[in-house]
């Protein structure tokens, strides 16, 4: 054997190749019908959306006939309305709250999926059994305790309060996700990192991150998702300065009617982020969700 074909394979090149054999192929392609199907299913989840959005557009006395107008002239009112109203710092207060968790989530999550799924410890089933065991309590039933701890320790009102709150709620979810992601870690590279004198925050961050990007972007949109969309904790933690996006939208529900057009305005801005980040992550989010579905 000659001396070029005894030299190893630097590590860096042989993650490419795994990398590169990860990728999926091409994907078959479905028959007619079922891609009529689909197309169905589709617009039947967009109808209610497109109709939510068509209606921010419309006066509130054109939105509350009934049969509903389709060619009632188009405004910007609502919009201007709510300008008006000054939503920003309520989308703020949601946006910080969503984020500052998520990352605070991911930053707990993975080392823990890592020590379940890449390196188990003994037990591990009765530890995730343990993290699933959080979510059986509902939320309502909590509320009281968890408003009486943080009344007595002046948090109320307090963004972070919620931060913490959301991290907890979803640090579960996220923890299950991770596992079944990074089990699918191939072992070899992870054994070929540690030959080449790897330590676990090198492996964490240059190994399983890359590889696990998809069930990453997946865990962390979700998790978003549902700090974003929490109602219960914001309304009743919350009151002037830490409100959220959801009690905004609360608002226009009052003893005077229903302000349909308005309404439908806010949840049009309330929904854009959710909407621009799943858009900007939505290859990533798809390889993530159907991770280890196909063999």
């Amino acid at each position: 054997m000659s001396a070029h074909a005894a030299t190893p394979v630097p590590f860096v090149q042989r993650l490419r190749r795994r990398r590169q054999d990860l990728d999926p192929g091409q994907a078959p392609r479905l028959s007619p019908l079922w891609t009529f199907v689909a197309w169905l299913a589709t617009l039947a989840f967009f109808a209610p959306v497109a109709w939510m959005v068509l209606t921010a557009f419309h006066q509130e006395a054109d939105a509350a006939t009934n049969p509903p107008s389709l060619l009632a002239p188009l405004t910007l009112d609502q919009f201007s309305l709510l300008l008006e109203r000054d939503i920003t710092p309520y989308l703020l207060n949601s946006a910080m709250a969503s984020v500052f968790s998520t990352l605070l989530v991911l930053a707990l999550a993975v080392p823990a999926a890592y020590a379940l799924s890449i390196k188990p410890v003994e037990k591990w089933t009765d530890v995730m059994f343990f993290f699933l065991s959080t979510k059986f309590l509902p939320l309502i039933a909590a509320l009281l305790p968890i408003y009486m701890i943080v009344k007595d320790i002046g948090m109320l009102d307090n963004i972070w309060t919620l931060v913490l709150l959301y991290t907890a709620m979803n640090l579960p979810i996220a923890v299950w996700m991770m596992r079944s992601f990074l089990a699918e870690v191939p072992k070899e590279i992870l054994e070929a990192a540690e030959v080449d004198g790897a330590g676990l925050p090198t492996v964490l961050l240059r190994v399983v991150a890359p590889v696990a990007m998809p069930g990453l972007a997946a865990t962390s949109l979700i998790c978003f998702i549902f700090s974003w969309n929490e109602f219960m904790f914001a309304v009743n933690l919350t009151a002037t300065q830490a409100s959220t996006a959801p009690v905004f939208l609360v608002g226009f529900i009052t003893n005077e009617g229903l302000f349909l057009a308005r309404l439908c305005a806010a949840a049009t801005l309330v929904s854009l982020p959710v909407l621009i980040a799943g858009f900007a992550a939505q290859d990533k989010l798809v390889r993530g969700l159907s991770l280890g579905a196909v063999k």
